[in-house]
């Protein structure tokens, strides 16, 4: 797991001086921060606020599904595990270690596998589906300007979307079918004995069927609750439209007009919705340069880096260190609950 990721974060660092170098060519970086520093200062705190709220939105729901399920729990924590989950999103390809570590100090803090593994999968998936939605919503209305603000990126956009309807499809399906979930724990649990990771334990064996039972009646606990679903899904799309919501920020911080509040939702949705399942850390360096193109008619001359500087940095590069200080903090705090146990 260490070596895993060590290799993670220097891919991790060598896209970051990639995705510099990308910024810094062919750009008077003297202007691009003439145009950042005359940004209004009440704009960019709102920005930072709606940056840090998408991240925490998404640590109010698990909250929520919890104490639907009966579990207690508090508000603080879970939104601690949204920022673990950010970082390690952050840091791995196509996202992959973000909810693994949630699991992991979810399950440390006490609360049952089953019910946080149910919560999170349900978490992802409204994610995914209100972004899909919204994605097929913009190619249905909005399909000529954007293919104007993206151009060549537009083949992008459409395996993005493609790509979360398949994610969607199948967490749907692993959610629903109680013996295709069973399958994948015995089933890796198995494997993992065949390659000797772990040793033969019946008990262990008896937790997992017991684990995959449970999780199976938490979801059929959510079919009788579609109400409760109704919430989350009102939250997710909030939270979604909170971090697109940010990008327009940046452009009235700037002292722009012209440009609807919609119209630079939109392209920055697009922006996430081509960018989102690409396996490189952070969607880092192909982020940039199709924001690039995809603004290129909103934000003029200088103000088009300084905005990408600026809305990048926020909704990214910002969040990644605050969820690294949270990461290092929970990372902490458990090894010192282990040591008074012990």
């Amino acid at each position: 797991m260490k070596r895993k990721n060590i290799i993670s974060a220097i891919l991790f660092l060598l896209l970051a001086a990639l995705t510099f170098r990308v910024i810094l060519k062919g750009n008077d970086m003297g202007k691009v921060a003439a145009a950042v520093q005359e940004m209004n200062k009440g704009y960019l705190a709102a920005a930072a606020a709606v940056a840090l709220f998408f991240v925490a939105a998404e640590g109010m729901m698990i909250w929520y599904l919890l104490r639907v399920l009966q579990e207690p729990a508090s508000w603080y924590r879970c939104i601690r595990y949204s920022f673990v989950g950010f970082f390690y999103s952050g840091i791995t390809p196509s996202a992959t270690g973000g909810q693994p570590m949630q699991l992991y100090y979810m399950q440390k803090d006490g609360h049952k596998v089953s019910h946080s593994t149910v919560v999170l999968m349900t978490v992802a998936l409204i994610y995914k589906f209100v972004l899909v939605v919204m994605g097929i919503g913009i190619l249905l209305f909005y399909h000529e300007p954007l293919s104007q603000y993206i151009g060549k990126y537009m083949y992008l956009y459409y395996l993005g979307l493609f790509l979360n309807i398949i994610l969607v499809a199948i967490l749907l399906f692993v959610m629903i079918s109680p013996k295709c979930f069973k399958g994948i724990v015995t089933g890796g649990e198995k494997w993992l004995k065949k390659i000797r990771i772990l040793k033969h334990s019946k008990e262990r064996t008896k937790k997992l069927t017991e684990m995959a039972d449970q999780y199976h009646e938490a979801v059929l606990f959510f079919g009788k609750n579609k109400g409760k679903i109704g919430v989350v899904i009102a939250g997710t799309v909030l939270q979604r439209c909170s971090v697109f919501f940010l990008t327009y920020l940046i452009y009235r911080g700037m002292g722009l007009h012209g440009q609807s509040m919609l119209t630079v939702m939109i392209v920055q949705a697009s922006v996430y919705i081509a960018v989102d399942m690409l396996p490189l850390p952070g969607a880092q360096g192909i982020t940039e340069l199709m924001y690039k193109t995809a603004f290129a008619q909103i934000f003029p001359g200088a103000y088009l880096t300084a905005s990408m500087c600026v809305t990048r940095g926020l909704n990214f590069y910002f969040l990644l260190i605050v969820s690294a200080v949270t990461a290092v903090w929970c990372h902490v705090r458990s090894g010192k609950i282990k040591t008074c146990k012990n």
